[in-house]
């Protein structure tokens, strides 16, 4: 079977099967090599057959800072994507690279599925998301317990939030842990990126619940970062 690509350019966070979600980011330089590299990316797997080595989608997200790209996949294993590096991932970066020269594939790291998800505003649940903001957090040191701990203390403070701070626009946050215990990931999906920008602007002073968030023993740091969905691939079609 070939590549099939999803209209709405968005994975299941929640297929049945998945053991391992793997998200790295790439530096491609501009606007243009963004749009470029997803059209390369489209056009390389969906000219070959889909990997059955435990490969179920691929998805890729253009960052609105106009220069990066993210990109989530979800495996059956670790193991899984071990043997797709050694099989099938060259001659794929190779045909990209031979479009877009010059891309800095910057980093890559192992999640599990899901821990937790939150739905931010019922009226938007369900809806196809405009924009994604993402949320990497970072321990000092290796600590699942902590881990579990943080995404908990977070989901206090979104519950408080319920009243307090509506998220308009708002469809769903969805907590990684990373498989060496030092992050912490969240997709948080928006109908747009300025719901999600207007959310950020009301936040106001640190209630107590998001002051523990912040401050929590080991944090060792965190960034938001926003992207649009531009391709979500998965076997079939």
């Amino acid at each position: 079977m070939n590549a099939f690509a999803h209209p709405d350019a968005r994975p299941d966070l929640h297929r049945p099967g998945v053991g391992a979600a793997l998200v790295s980011t790439w530096r491609v330089g501009g606007p243009e090599r963004q749009r470029a590299a997803v059209e390369a990316i489209r056009r390389t797997w969906e000219s070959r057959e889909w990997p059955d080595l435990g490969l179920l989608s691929y998805s890729v997200y253009t960052g609105t800072d106009g220069d990066t790209l993210l990109h989530y996949s979800q495996w059956t294993s670790e193991q899984a994507y071990e043997d797709f590096v050694r099989t099938y991932r060259d001659d794929r970066n190779a045909e990209i690279d031979a479009a877009v020269p010059g891309i800095d594939r910057v980093v890559l790291h192992r999640y599990a599925p899901p821990y937790r998800s939150a739905v931010l505003d019922e009226r938007s649940a369900g809806a196809v998301p405009g924009a994604v903001a993402v949320v990497e957090v970072e321990f000092e040191g290796p600590d699942a317990e902590r881990q579990r701990a943080w995404v908990d203390a977070v989901f206090t403070a979104l519950d408080g939030d319920a009243e307090q701070r509506p998220a308009p626009g708002g469809i769903g946050a969805h907590f990684h842990l990373s498989t060496d215990g030092t992050r912490v990931l969240n997709l948080a999906e928006w109908e747009n990126e300025q719901a999600h920008a207007q959310w950020q602007a009301a936040g106001g002073p640190l209630g107590e619940a998001w002051a523990r968030v912040h401050r929590y023993p080991g944090l060792a740091g965190s960034r938001v970062r926003r992207y649009t969905p531009a391709l979500s691939l998965s076997a079939g079609g």
